[in-house]
């Protein structure tokens, strides 16, 4: 039974790591001095540089679209 009370405990832990976690990742409210305003979602071109597999074969690079999702921007 002891074993069964320590992985609760270690659970329990886990969850107070994760909220921590993401109460850490939360967005600053703008300061005094800064403007801020919201970038429309959009597309982006990503290059992927050549590069070579397991097996040695070299793969030639390419281009593909991103999509960059809504987002706000601050300056100051």
């Amino acid at each position: 039974m002891a074993a069964l009370g320590s992985v609760a405990v270690a659970l329990a832990g886990g969850a107070v790591l994760g909220t921590v976690g993401t109460a850490s990742a939360a967005p600053r409210h703008p300061g005094h001095h800064q403007r801020c305003h919201v970038e429309q979602g959009h597309w982006v071109r990503t290059w992927h540089p050549a590069s070579r597999d397991r097996r040695g074969i070299r793969h030639a690079g390419y281009w593909t679209r991103t999509w960059v999702p809504a987002h706000v921007v601050c300056e100051r």
